[in-house]
């Protein structure tokens, strides 16, 4: 090899910048959220009335993958199906009618925010409408064409949400460590928070009152 008696640095140099490139390439191998130990699943029941509660996790500032898949919420002998939906922020929900009658949907608020009332119109059987909540809350909805129906959409901030069974019992599972802001719902009845720090495996109960 020749040097340059000029640049005797150069031989040197070339060693540690492939050294470096050598370092950088193991990089992705690491893991580095390994410190932060394994994700966690919260337990526990809802005490409130008849039927399905809705439990999810807030976490102010942290970001999650949307739901690429739509949902559907259909309107069958004239009742929303499901009753309560409950998605993560971002989600877009398909409004199918399936009755021989035609259907309207809107919403008075989102979470009580009349600002976000919205409305998707009146359309016949077979037909879709659609819209992509983003906003999260408890989304109430109503048909002006048959004022006897309702159903909810419980829009989550984050995809860390469970419905419970009959019994209220419910589960979340594969929750990172953290800190969070866990809530509960129940139709009907007043929803309540409350701090949660997430460490490892617990459970959390909830009574509700109207």
């Amino acid at each position: 090899m020749i040097v340059n008696p000029l640049k005797p640095w150069l031989p040197l140099a070339a060693v540690v910048f492939g050294a470096g490139l050598m370092v950088n390439a193991q990089a992705p191998d690491e893991k580095p959220d390994s410190a932060a130990g394994p994700a966690c699943s919260i337990t526990g029941k809802i005490t409130a009335g008849r039927g399905v509660s809705v439990v999810w996790l807030s976490a102010p500032g942290k970001t999650f993958p949307k739901t690429e898949k739509p949902l559907v919420m259909s309107q069958k002998s004239l009742r929303f199906t499901p009753h309560i939906m409950m998605v993560p922020a971002g989600t877009t929900v398909d409004f199918l009618n399936g009755d021989d009658v035609q259907h309207n949907i809107f919403w008075p608020a989102i979470n009580g925010d009349k600002k976000l009332a919205h409305t998707l119109g009146t359309w016949p059987k077979g037909q879709t409408r659609m819209f992509q909540f983003t906003t999260p809350g408890v989304v109430p909805l109503l048909c002006n064409v048959h004022p006897e129906m309702a159903g909810y959409i419980i829009v989550t901030p984050t995809p860390f949400a469970a419905e419970t069974d009959e019994l209220g019992a419910f589960k979340i599972g594969d929750v990172p460590g953290g800190s969070y802001t866990m809530t509960a719902w129940h139709e009907g009845f007043k929803t309540q928070s409350k701090p949660i720090m997430v460490a490892s495996d617990m459970k959390i109960e909830f009574t509700l009152a109207k």
